[in-house]
């Protein structure tokens, strides 16, 4: 990959950005409420990147993004990621959730479990709400013990990741009003 940059992106469910740079994908962006707000969080968490057409390698990972955003299928597992600066821990919880397929879940017990924290699941779901790379690390498939959908930090929340879900085919349980 080539020099740090970024580009906004259609998919089914609106613009997303994604950031790069010579170690591979640095950000991915959900949809904001419009481009400007996309690309002003891109330039946050893509600091020193240009809006630029993306190197070949890129252009594979939107491909696979818009596939998966499209048809809820798509594997982005082998997709490189940057993870530079990131803690260990996160770094050990995203490798786990990039084991959840599309259209499946674990819950962030059985995520800390494997990371190698039995009983860190509350740290396990603040490590998913600073990923980075939402989709290619899909946070969205992590969810409680009983099946609820717990937090999501993107625009629209657990609407958002409850969508994001439906999309791959994923069965949540309904939500509980009280």
């Amino acid at each position: 990959m080539t020099s740090a940059g970024f580009t906004l992106f259609d998919t089914a469910i609106g613009r997303c950005g994604i950031a790069w740079n010579g170690r591979g994908i640095t950000a991915v962006q959900l949809p904001e409420r419009s481009d400007e707000r996309t690309r002003g969080r891109m330039t946050r968490r893509a600091p020193g990147a240009v809006e630029a057409v993306p190197p070949a390698p890129v252009a594979e990972v939107i491909e696979g993004l818009v596939r998966l955003l499209d048809t809820g299928r798509g594997d982005l597992s082998a997709v490189a990621l940057d993870l530079d600066g990131l803690p260990a821990f996160d770094r050990d919880v995203y490798a786990v959730a990039r084991t959840i397929p599309a259209g499946a879940t674990l819950s962030y017990g059985t995520v800390a479990e494997r990371a190698g924290a039995p009983g860190e699941a509350r740290e396990v779901g603040q490590a998913l709400g600073r990923n980075p790379f939402p989709l290619v690390v899909p946070c969205h498939r992590v969810v409680n013990s009983d099946g609820q959908l717990g937090g999501f930090s993107a625009n629209g929340g657990t609407a958002t990741k409850r969508a994001l879900l439906a999309i791959e085919g994923a069965a949540v349980a309904p939500p509980t009003l009280f």
